[in-house]
């Protein structure tokens, strides 16, 4: 846990200092903030942290992680890792469902396919462990729904190297087992990616490799902050064998304008291994 102090400018004009992650900040209750940093830490990657702040347009918190000065995520807008795993598991008409969900975050997307009484299990995999404590330890509104469900796992891990290996795959306990979801919210784009290492899963002997997890018919979903790109959706049409994007809109009031994003989703080969 980091040591780092930020000011703090209440409506009454009073300025004071907040201890990162103290939960304690002179005196005034961490509720009563408009901004509070929940925890800061050092990773291999840089500096992560952890971010509750007041939206006073509608009274509610918002918690906010950023990786160095780049925002990872926000708990304002989430309708599109939410479609993430709605799409993906609609796509599935069995039971007894095993997904790995490649991205912690915040857990929308972890959520909302655990809320799927199809999930038997359900594997999260993250790099940062500090995302994955802060879910352990409550400090984000849905980590005790993931941490007290029996079918739900988090896994410390690189998704993108796991992914290069299907003989080992993503469940260390259960080396090689396949699964009939994959989900992956990382990175922002195929294009726009976090580390520069990770844009070999997005070629087309990437995906042909990931396809490899999933059992025949399983899905691999994909969120994107940008619209649609052909290219790409005609990549993951030949690494799988079907292949389509599902825009998601919203209205942005921050931008006043719509936001479009979209879902990638490939269906496996039901011939394939």
């Amino acid at each position: 846990m980091g040591d780092r102090t930020e000011a703090i400018l209440f409506p009454d004009g009073e300025a004071i200092r907040q201890q990162g992650g103290s939960g304690q900040m002179n005196g005034r209750s961490p509720m009563s903030a408009l901004f509070e940093e929940l925890d800061y830490q050092v990773t291999p990657m840089g500096a992560i942290s952890l971010r509750r702040r007041r939206d006073l347009s509608t009274g509610q918190d918002i918690f906010e992680i950023k990786l160095n000065d780049e925002f990872l995520m926000s708990s304002k807008f989430t309708r599109s890792e939410k479609a993430l795993a709605t799409h993906a598991l609609s796509e599935l008409p069995g039971k007894a469902l095993d997904v790995v969900v490649g991205g912690l975050g915040l857990g929308y997307t972890a959520v909302t396919a655990l809320r799927n009484q199809n999930v038997r299990s359900m594997l999260v995999v993250d790099v940062f462990r500090p995302v994955i404590d802060w879910h352990e330890r409550g400090l984000l509104p849905l980590g005790s729904e993931l941490a007290q469900d029996e079918r739900c796992r988090f896994v410390e891990g690189d998704f993108f190297a796991m992914a290069r290996a299907p003989e080992t795959g993503f469940d260390p306990q259960d080396p090689g087992c396949r699964f009939d979801a994959i989900l992956l919210d990382i990175d922002h784009s195929p294009h726009h990616v976090l580390r520069s290492s990770n844009g070999a899963l997005y070629t087309p002997q990437g995906l042909q490799i990931l396809a490899e997890h999933l059992r025949p018919h399983g899905v691999f979903a994909l969120w994107s902050n940008d619209p649609e790109d052909t290219d790409f959706t005609g990549r993951l049409r030949a690494a799988f064998g079907v292949a389509r994007a599902e825009p998601v809109v919203f209205h942005n009031p921050l931008q006043d304008r719509d936001a479009v994003q979209c879902v990638y989703l490939a269906h496996k080969r039901a011939d394939a291994a």
